[in-house]
């Protein structure tokens, strides 16, 4: 029975980091509601988007809304496009044009109701695009799978150890094989897929997801070793907290940026 419970504790623990990933960061969907005719509309901004197409911004209105996408490129002095954006008696959308890997565009979206009135979306705070190279399912999906299990086996370990018990030391090693293949491997491979690199983190950059899981990687090393021929709980437990404060950091913050000026991807 208790190790049902550890079980379930760390798989709450692990839904519950991996869901404040999906609703945090810079990549996510920006949600803000907007006022047109005294009526309150949720909308949903999209600010991460794959290069081999356009970007469509659409927002669920009701017909008879109209509107205009301003955009110019993130970081650079230019005037503002307008696009016309396009009701299909559902929504209205329109297109923002597709940048190089790690380009991002910066946008707006001014509204116009049947009545003449105008409603502004995120004119003084523009939403920030980015776009990225296409990373194959064949790599993204093992390398999402792989670090939630890492992340849960971790969580056990962390749990384990705290209850004293001598399992914590298998489930640390699964912890640390599953995140060097997760984390070490095929996270390189995705950024290379997505923004040209393989690893921009130290000593080549600044990347802080690169980073992080740099620092997590070390600490359960550190733990690992230190529980090799004696339980030592200690290290375990606090590899799985610098695990679990690593998750906590939004994901692609401080990522990496397409510096239009010199062609180069630089760390945002």
């Amino acid at each position: 029975m208790k190790s049902f419970l550890f079980w379930t504790i760390a798989l709450a623990i692990t839904v519950g980091a991996a869901m404040y990933q999906r609703t945090t960061g810079p990549t996510y969907p920006e949600r803000v509601t907007t006022v047109i005719e005294g009526t309150e509309y949720p909308v949903s901004l999209k600010r991460s988007q794959t290069n081999t197409r356009p970007a469509m911004i659409k927002l669920e209105l009701p017909a008879g809304i109209s509107g205009k996408l301003y955009y110019k490129k993130f970081r650079v002095n230019e005037d503002w496009t307008a696009v016309p954006m396009v009701h299909d008696g559902t929504s209205l959308a329109g297109e923002l044009p597709s940048q190089p890997a790690a380009g991002k565009l910066e946008y707006y979206i001014v509204l116009a109701s049947p009545s003449g009135g105008e409603t502004v979306i995120a004119r003084e705070q523009p939403v920030v695009i980015r776009f990225k190279g296409n990373v194959p399912a064949i790599v993204m999906i093992p390398h999402i799978l792989i670090m939630f299990f890492a992340m849960l086996l971790s969580n056990l370990a962390g749990l384990t150890a705290a209850a004293g018990r001598p399992l914590q030391r298998r489930y640390g090693q699964w912890a640390l094989w599953l995140l060097l293949a997760g984390g070490m491997i095929l996270g390189p491979v995705v950024q290379k897929y997505a923004f040209g690199d393989l690893w921009t983190g130290i000593p080549f950059g600044w990347d802080l997801t690169d980073n992080k899981t740099l620092i997590a990687v070390v600490a359960w090393i550190v733990a690992v070793i230190m529980n090799r021929k004696h339980d030592r709980p200690g290290y375990t437990i606090a590899a799985a907290i610098i695990l679990l404060l690593v998750y906590s950091i939004p994901h692609s913050l401080f990522g990496s940026e397409l510096d239009y000026a010199s062609g180069t991807v630089i760390q945002g």
